[in-house]
């Protein structure tokens, strides 16, 4: 009977331990990202990551001086990308895009959450989140969203 107890115990000890750990991996969109600043992004797809609980889309863009950067932009899970039709290979290295999205809190960073991800044909994919804390889809002024690439390197 001990035996027993000890074993049920363990297991519920160890089931905590893991849910703990995957509910930590998660976040609100407000706490990484600053729904005050959106930006569109210009470039080619130089990476795709197709992993939980995000996937991660990294931008290649040129900026007016020509130097690169690369930005590392958060889309929702792969589950949610499959539901809405796309797939790992939606994203092939060297596709030319635009993400319209917002940047990370700290801006220092070249990181930020899609909302939508537009590619040379016309498609658009909505990658963004919805959840806790996101902008409304519809609110997103590409007028006073902040572009990278259009910007000159400090001297």
């Amino acid at each position: 009977m001990k035996k027993r107890l000890w074993v049920m115990v363990t297991l519920l000890v160890a089931l905590v331990s893991i849910g703990g750990w995957r509910v930590s991996a998660h976040h609100a969109f407000g706490s990484e990202f600053d729904a005050n600043a959106p930006v569109l992004l210009k470039g080619k797809i130089v990476k795709i990551e197709w992993v939980n609980p995000h996937t991660w889309i990294h931008v290649e863009t040129v900026k007016a001086d020509g130097a690169k950067e690369v930005w590392m932009v958060e889309g929702g899970s792969p589950n949610t990308l499959l539901r809405r039709g796309a797939t790992k290979n939606t994203f092939p290295e060297g596709t030319e895009v635009v993400v319209d999205g917002y940047q990370a809190r700290d801006h220092s960073e070249t990181r930020a959450n899609a909302r939508n991800v537009t590619f040379t044909d016309g498609r658009k994919l909505f990658l963004g989140s919805t959840g806790t804390g996101a902008p409304n889809p519809e609110d997103f002024d590409a007028n006073k969203a902040k572009k990278p690439q259009d910007e000159k390197k400090p001297q």
